[in-house]
């Protein structure tokens, strides 16, 4: 197996200059904000972080293609890093603290791209999670002082915690009716949003969440880190990885059930 810990250092060195740069601007009072034509908020910071890695990774990997949501694909080749400079933007913008700088390298394999490392860092919250193919995944403050992420052992929907973002996505795909049943069935639901619920789901301390609409640049490193946990990260439709355009992340004990409430069309 390929060792990809030069990227894992790599993805940290990025996440730290993004980290100093999205901080200095968070709470800022002359932040400038702009409505993309998909009518959310891009800030100042996203456009200034991702120019950051960016201009890291045309330094570093010359050779790597990079996707982000601020200014597309550029490059191309068998290596490609995503970044998501500030996920949770609208948190970002009013001050919540619960938003991160998503990065992760995929590679190619024979049915698409397949994230290979992922860094998830969450300044404001002074947290941040990563992990690499093969090597298993991790939170703490650096590479030498960190502690492994292991999913839950819940093995019943009736006593696991379900985390969310929202109900107009679900109200919006006709899934609604599946999502509340669940919301039901859970000993307990939270709608913390974003990021964070992947995280906690690698961590054990949830053990169930999806959302119905998302990018690439959203799932990413997510994915991996909750892998490499020891769980199961796909699409509504069952798809391994974060290439279907939505999520499901569990600890794999609750997956099957958990695809079968979100599927439910009324």
């Amino acid at each position: 197996m390929p060792d990809y810990h030069d990227d894992l250092r790599l993805a940290h060195v990025l996440a730290d200059a993004a980290d100093a740069a999205t901080m200095d601007r968070f709470k800022a009072l002359d932040l400038k904000v702009e409505t993309k034509p998909d009518m959310t908020p891009v800030s100042e910071a996203d456009k200034a972080a991702e120019e950051l890695i960016r201009g890291h990774l045309h330094r570093a990997r010359p050779r790597d293609a990079i996707l982000g949501e601020e200014f597309g694909i550029e490059g191309t080749g068998p290596r490609r890093w995503v970044i998501d400079p500030i996920d949770g933007t609208k948190n970002y913008v009013r001050g919540v603290p619960v938003w991160a700088t998503l990065i992760s390298l995929m590679e190619a394999g024979e049915d698409g791209f397949h994230p290979v490392v992922g860094v998830v860092s969450a300044p404001a919250l002074n947290r941040r999670w990563w992990a690499a193919k093969g090597a298993g995944a991790y939170t703490g403050r650096s590479l030498t002082s960190a502690s492994r992420l292991q999913v839950s052992k819940v093995e019943r929907i009736a006593d696991s915690s379900f985390a969310y973002a929202s109900l107009s996505g679900w109200e919006e795909q006709g899934r609604l009716d599946g999502f509340l049943d669940l919301t039901r069935a859970c000993w307990r639901t939270r709608g913390y949003g974003d990021f964070w619920p992947y995280m906690m789901v690698a961590e054990g301390s949830v053990d169930i969440c999806a959302e119905p609409e998302l990018s690439l640049w959203d799932m990413a490193a997510n994915a991996i880190v909750v892998q490499e946990a020891g769980g199961k990260f796909t699409s509504l439709d069952g798809v391994s990885g974060p290439g279907g355009g939505n999520a499901a992340a569990s600890n794999g004990l609750l997956h099957h059930e958990l695809l079968g409430y979100l599927n439910q069309r009324y």
